[in-house]
């Protein structure tokens, strides 16, 4: 299928994080992190947060899908289907094993610099998550989590040092994943790292969290400017997108309402350097106080982000009638279903178009550079007899998110570039299953315990290759 290019120099590629690839949890010096705290869990039954391990238990992500000593082999095959760049995280609970260190771990600093040397040798671009989920545990335990403001300082010296150490081989940034799930009971441990009490005000603990991963980001921002004016450093924004279920003005209201606080309100302070309007009502209403400083609103202001990047999935859609929210669930963000969608396997509705209005949306509110650094469908991949995988619906998938990033385009988005998530299969976050397969790149693991941890491509693979080379043209 025949389509209009994208921009010259869009950046093509995948997205991972460290802790859903690179295995070797304990190894080279590092130390535990959030992530390896949680147990295997599939579609209908939630993972475990175990502060302390329990014998017996699986933990998928102690492992992984070992990319820690198969770098290389997955570089070369992400260089085969054309990467322009690749997203993926540092961890840092291996340059900081315990992340309040005043002096970093140097195996871990090592690593990284085999795996930047890897991707330049093929002119890939790094695209570095700073914070994807991977809070080491002992900030957990000892701190509280990003309840506690001393993070902030943690933070700060562990991006200096990344920032210095890899100043002339990463030009692209990321603070924070998805730091807008503080604004979800999800995102407590997952993005505070956290472990609420019964009782507490989870809401006010939350966003006083998301408030010190805002300054923290802020200082990053600053101080990453200031090592090398020429790094671009960006958000990273979980964007749930939710329609009204009908026309009333009731439900117009009150997507409207839950788009300003879930998407618009770290948004605005990572492009503007304040909160929004919107914010002080929405706080006082639930009983949210938050300690921000006189430092704190100065730094907000001087460390506003270059672009503005995004993961987009699915949507769902909100109603103000209890009755009628109670009749159908919504996917893992909460909200209803939407009747003129499909889901996938796992339940999250699949509405390309929703990413053209997203698109559109940020970036008449920000107008700065945007990328998707998100996007995939999660599906159970059966092999053939020969191992190959006949993954039509995924191609689908992207063809027709692809189709509306073009329309986006065309409709003046300035739309920089685009990393599919799990280019490779690897660990799901929501459920820590491999079954969940998202990548162009098959890993024979399973979620058993069997496997050779081998790679091949996938039907997807290919037809991804054509669409690089074609820079779009060619869905």
């Amino acid at each position: 299928m025949e389509h209009n290019c994208l921009p010259n120099h869009f950046l093509w590629g995948g997205a991972t994080a460290a802790n859903q690839i690179e295995g070797a949890w304990l190894l080279d010096g590092k130390g535990p992190s959030i992530m390896d705290h949680i147990t295997g869990g599939n579609h209908t039954k939630p993972r475990e947060i175990t502060p302390d391990l329990l014998l017996g238990a699986f933990y998928p992500n102690h492992d992984a899908i070992d990319f820690y000593h198969r770098y290389k082999e997955d570089i070369r095959l992400m260089a085969e289907m054309g990467f322009k760049a690749f997203r993926m995280s540092i961890a840092w609970s291996r340059i900081f094993p315990k992340g309040d260190e005043a002096e970093p771990n140097q195996a871990g600093l090592e690593f990284y610099d085999r795996v930047f040397g890897e991707l330049h040798r093929y002119g890939m671009e790094p695209l570095v998550t700073l914070s994807h989920y991977e809070l080491p545990m002992y900030l957990c335990k000892e701190y509280g989590g990003w309840k506690n403001r001393k993070l902030i300082d943690f933070f700060e010296h562990y991006a200096i040092t990344v920032f210095q150490r890899y100043k002339d081989k990463v030009k692209y940034w990321l603070t924070f994943n998805e730091i807008n799930c503080l604004t979800t009971n999800f995102g407590a441990y997952f993005g505070g790292g956290m472990l609420l009490e019964p009782g507490e005000n989870q809401e006010q603990t939350r966003y006083q969290a998301l408030h010190h991963q805002l300054v923290a980001s802020a200082k990053a921002v600053k101080d990453g400017h200031e090592i090398n004016p020429g790094f671009k450093i960006g958000c990273m924004i979980c964007y749930m997108a939710a329609y009204p279920l009908t026309c009333s003005p009731e439900d117009v209201l009150l997507a409207q309402q839950y788009d300003q606080i879930h998407n618009c309100l770290a948004g605005d302070v990572h492009v503007y350097g304040e909160y929004p309007a919107f914010a002080a009502r929405y706080f006082d209403e639930h009983g949210i106080r938050l300690e921000v400083t006189r430092e704190d609103e100065a730094i907000l202001r001087k460390g506003t982000v270059d672009y503005y990047t995004c993961s987009y999935y699915s949507s769902n859609c909100v109603t103000a009638s209890p009755e009628k929210a109670s009749e159908i669930k919504g996917n893992i963000m909460g909200g209803v279903k939407n009747p003129y969608l499909k889901a996938s396997e796992w339940g999250w509705q699949i509405d390309a178009k929703g990413l053209r209005w997203v698109l559109n949306h940020v970036y008449g509110r920000y107008r700065i550079p945007i990328m998707v650094v998100e996007n995939g469908l999660g599906a159970v991949d059966a092999p053939e007899k020969d191992g190959s995988v006949r993954d039509q619906y995924r191609i689908d998938y992207f063809r027709r998110h692809i189709e509306q990033m073009c329309e986006a385009v065309r409709d003046g988005v300035d739309l920089k570039g685009y990393t599919t998530w799990g280019p490779i299969d690897l660990v799901s976050a929501s459920t820590g299953e491999m079954a969940k397969r998202y990548g162009f790149i098959y890993v024979n693991k399973q979620d058993d315990g069997t496997g050779d941890y081998s790679r091949s491509r996938k039907d997807s693979f290919y037809w991804y290759q054509r669409v690089i080379e074609s820079n779009g043209q060619v869905l």
